[in-house]
Protein backbone atom coordinates (compact mmCIF):
# COMPACT_ATOMS: atom_id res chain seq x y z
CA UNK A 1 0.00 0.00 0.00
CA UNK A 2 1.35 3.57 -0.74
CA UNK A 3 2.11 6.38 2.06
CA UNK A 4 -0.35 9.13 1.71
CA UNK A 5 1.35 11.10 4.67
CA UNK A 6 5.16 11.40 4.28
CA UNK A 7 6.78 11.84 7.82
CA UNK A 8 3.95 10.74 10.69
CA UNK A 9 3.75 10.01 13.97
CA UNK A 10 1.19 7.94 16.44
CA UNK A 11 0.76 8.34 19.94
CA UNK A 12 -0.73 6.16 22.56
CA UNK A 13 -1.44 8.32 25.20
CA UNK A 14 -2.23 6.90 29.29
CA UNK A 15 -2.43 8.47 32.75
CA UNK A 16 1.58 8.94 33.34
CA UNK A 17 3.07 7.64 29.89
CA UNK A 18 2.68 8.38 26.01
CA UNK A 19 4.22 5.71 24.21
CA UNK A 20 5.41 7.23 20.33
CA UNK A 21 6.16 5.75 16.35
CA UNK A 22 7.64 8.37 14.06
CA UNK A 23 7.66 7.25 10.65
CA UNK A 24 9.25 8.92 8.34
CA UNK A 25 11.48 8.01 4.93
CA UNK A 26 14.39 6.69 4.86
CA UNK A 27 17.92 5.68 3.08
CA UNK A 28 17.40 3.75 -0.01
CA UNK A 29 13.47 4.91 -0.25
CA UNK A 30 12.43 2.21 2.79
CA UNK A 31 10.69 3.61 5.50
CA UNK A 32 12.24 4.32 8.86
CA UNK A 33 10.55 4.37 12.39
CA UNK A 34 11.98 5.28 15.64
CA UNK A 35 9.78 4.45 19.10
CA UNK A 36 10.21 6.35 21.98
CA UNK A 37 7.78 7.10 25.64
CA UNK A 38 7.60 9.80 26.85
CA UNK A 39 5.71 11.17 30.83
CA UNK A 40 2.96 13.35 30.74
CA UNK A 41 4.24 16.25 32.18
CA UNK A 42 4.68 19.65 30.80
CA UNK A 43 7.90 18.76 30.19
CA UNK A 44 8.09 15.72 29.22
CA UNK A 45 5.34 16.76 26.40
CA UNK A 46 6.88 20.15 25.42
CA UNK A 47 9.95 17.55 25.09
CA UNK A 48 8.22 14.99 22.81
CA UNK A 49 7.10 18.29 20.52
CA UNK A 50 10.46 18.90 20.09
CA UNK A 51 11.40 15.15 19.51
CA UNK A 52 8.30 15.28 16.64
CA UNK A 53 9.55 18.35 15.06
CA UNK A 54 13.09 17.15 14.77
CA UNK A 55 11.77 14.74 12.87
CA UNK A 56 9.97 16.84 10.32
CA UNK A 57 6.68 15.00 11.58
CA UNK A 58 3.67 16.95 9.97
CA UNK A 59 0.65 14.75 11.29
CA UNK A 60 0.20 13.02 14.23
CA UNK A 61 -2.31 10.98 15.11
CA UNK A 62 -3.09 9.71 19.08
CA UNK A 63 -5.50 6.82 20.63
CA UNK A 64 -6.88 7.26 24.03
CA UNK A 65 -9.52 6.57 26.41
CA UNK A 66 -11.11 8.96 28.89
CA UNK A 67 -9.51 12.53 29.06
CA UNK A 68 -6.05 11.38 29.05
CA UNK A 69 -5.42 12.94 25.21
CA UNK A 70 -6.49 16.04 26.32
CA UNK A 71 -3.13 18.06 27.35
CA UNK A 72 -1.00 16.01 24.79
CA UNK A 73 -3.62 17.19 21.81
CA UNK A 74 -3.20 21.24 23.60
CA UNK A 75 0.47 21.02 23.19
CA UNK A 76 0.80 19.54 20.07
CA UNK A 77 -1.89 20.90 17.75
CA UNK A 78 -0.50 24.26 16.90
CA UNK A 79 2.48 22.37 15.93
CA UNK A 80 0.80 19.33 13.68
CA UNK A 81 -2.48 18.10 12.13
CA UNK A 82 -3.43 15.66 15.00
CA UNK A 83 -6.17 13.37 14.86
CA UNK A 84 -7.88 12.21 18.26
CA UNK A 85 -8.73 7.91 17.04
CA UNK A 86 -11.40 6.42 18.50
CA UNK A 87 -10.06 3.44 20.87
CA UNK A 88 -12.72 1.69 20.39
CA UNK A 89 -12.48 1.08 16.61
CA UNK A 90 -8.50 0.48 17.08
CA UNK A 91 -8.99 -2.59 19.47
CA UNK A 92 -10.65 -4.42 16.93
CA UNK A 93 -7.79 -5.00 14.95
CA UNK A 94 -6.14 -8.17 16.26
CA UNK A 95 -2.56 -9.10 17.54
CA UNK A 96 -1.33 -5.84 19.20
CA UNK A 97 -0.58 -6.38 23.06
CA UNK A 98 1.77 -3.92 24.19
CA UNK A 99 1.79 0.05 24.21
CA UNK A 100 4.33 0.55 21.70
CA UNK A 101 2.56 -1.71 19.38
CA UNK A 102 -0.31 -0.10 19.54
CA UNK A 103 1.62 3.16 18.71
CA UNK A 104 3.54 1.71 15.49
CA UNK A 105 0.29 0.87 14.41
CA UNK A 106 -1.33 3.93 14.89
CA UNK A 107 1.70 5.29 12.62
CA UNK A 108 1.20 3.08 9.86
CA UNK A 109 -2.66 3.48 9.83
CA UNK A 110 -1.99 7.23 9.79
CA UNK A 111 0.83 7.13 7.20
CA UNK A 112 -1.43 4.82 4.59
CA UNK A 113 -4.48 7.59 5.15
CA UNK A 114 -6.65 4.84 6.68
CA UNK A 115 -7.63 6.88 9.77
CA UNK A 116 -10.27 9.33 10.51
CA UNK A 117 -10.19 11.72 13.55
CA UNK A 118 -13.03 12.15 15.82
CA UNK A 119 -14.15 15.65 15.96
CA UNK A 120 -12.12 18.08 18.66
CA UNK A 121 -13.86 21.82 18.88
CA UNK A 122 -11.68 24.97 18.16
CA UNK A 123 -9.83 26.11 21.20
CA UNK A 124 -12.56 28.92 22.02
CA UNK A 125 -15.27 26.35 22.24
CA UNK A 126 -13.12 24.32 24.54
CA UNK A 127 -12.71 27.10 26.67
CA UNK A 128 -16.12 28.06 26.86
CA UNK A 129 -17.09 24.84 27.59
CA UNK A 130 -14.46 24.23 30.50
CA UNK A 131 -16.03 27.43 31.83
CA UNK A 132 -19.52 26.55 31.16
CA UNK A 133 -19.86 23.33 32.56
CA UNK A 134 -21.28 21.99 36.09
CA UNK A 135 -17.79 20.92 37.36
CA UNK A 136 -19.23 19.42 40.59
CA UNK A 137 -15.18 19.67 41.97
CA UNK A 138 -14.35 23.38 40.45
CA UNK A 139 -12.42 24.63 42.89
CA UNK A 140 -12.79 28.33 42.13
CA UNK A 141 -16.02 30.52 41.51
CA UNK A 142 -15.94 31.61 37.13
CA UNK A 143 -16.19 35.75 37.39
CA UNK A 144 -18.41 37.09 34.20
CA UNK A 145 -15.28 38.63 32.98
CA UNK A 146 -13.69 35.17 32.40
CA UNK A 147 -16.86 34.85 30.41
CA UNK A 148 -17.21 37.43 28.60
CA UNK A 149 -12.96 37.18 27.74
CA UNK A 150 -14.01 34.03 25.77
CA UNK A 151 -17.25 35.09 24.42
CA UNK A 152 -15.43 38.00 22.47
CA UNK A 153 -12.98 35.20 21.24
CA UNK A 154 -15.56 33.25 19.58
CA UNK A 155 -16.78 36.39 17.82
CA UNK A 156 -13.60 36.75 15.73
Amino acid sequence: MESQIERCGGLDVHRDTVASCVRVPGPNGKRQQEVRTFGTTAAELLTLRDWLEAHGVTHVAMESTGVYWKPVFYVLEEAFTCLLVNAAHMKQVPGRKTDVQDCIWIAQLLEHGLLRGSFVPPAPIRELRDLTSPVLFRPYPISRAALLSVASRLRH
